[in-house]
């Protein structure tokens, strides 16, 4: 296998389905035993400068970001494209300036303070429909609430996305996100950010949890590339078990 360098811009595979539910792409950067942050109150950073330039150009490619709630109490994001040039070039071709920011959560409780809601252009959430009640009481107007039935139903989220005109996903997490997502192979492509730290704490949370993954355990993903990023590692592999 031949370890390449970052090449300037991020070039996104094509999308497999160019109608119909959006490509999606897991994006994450792991330490080398498996963990996406320590136990510790404070971020984690896994990700150098080089990684997170890498990442502000797969958002840039994408016509959504989503994350988890969980992710968002603990690290407050704001899930921008940082880049003027890459804003500039969203615009340039009759793109929204920021990609849609998604947020889900299973019971609403959702902090109307984080920056995530305060920056950036349009944003909608996906609850269960009591959870949904609770983030609209929550929330106000800063984002469009959508109840997916009793449960999170992942498949009608990204339906819900095709109908909004959303071609590509990226997905940051946090790690029972990206479980649900692998687990029910609604994701086509992972981007796996190797870092060289270990953390080795039994309370700092992984990648994964525990899943019925398709396949099982003897299943391989296919690799479709690996470069180096600065000093992390960069993994591509195709995700889905039955390509669409």
């Amino acid at each position: 296998m031949n370890i390449q360098s970052q090449s300037d811009e991020f070039k996104p595979a094509p999308a497999t389905r160019p109608y119909g539910r959006p490509h999606v792409l897991l994006s994450v950067a792991v330490s080398m035993d498996g963990y996406i942050d320590d136990a510790s109150p404070e971020r984690l950073m896994l990700s150098g400068p080089e990684d997170l330039d890498r990442v502000d150009g797969v958002r840039a490619a994408s016509d959504a970001v989503l994350v988890g709630g969980g992710t968002l109490r603990a690290d407050n994001p704001r899930l921008l494209v940082n880049s003027p040039r890459r804003r500039a070039d969203r615009v340039a071709a009759g793109r929204p300036e920021y990609p849609l920011k998604v947020a889900v959560t299973a019971g609403g409780d959702l902090d109307p303070a984080l920056r995530f809601w305060h920056c950036g252009g349009a944003k909608v959430v996906y609850s269960t429909d009591a959870g949904a009640v609770r983030a609209r009481e929550r929330l106000g107007g800063l984002a469009d609430v959508v109840g997916l039935g009793p449960g999170l139903d992942f498949g009608a989220l990204l339906d819900d996305l095709a109908a909004r005109g959303v071609r590509r996903l990226m997905v940051e997490g946090g790690g029972g996100i990206h479980t649900r997502f692998l687990a029910q192979d609604l994701a086509d492509e992972l981007h796996l950010a190797l870092a060289p730290q270990l953390v080795g704490q039994p309370a700092a949370p992984r990648f994964l949890g525990p899943a019925d993954y398709p396949g099982g355990p003897a299943r391989r993903l296919t690799l479709l590339g690996a470069e180096t990023v600065g000093d992390i590692v960069l993994l591509r592999y195709a995700t889905k078990e039955t390509p669409a």
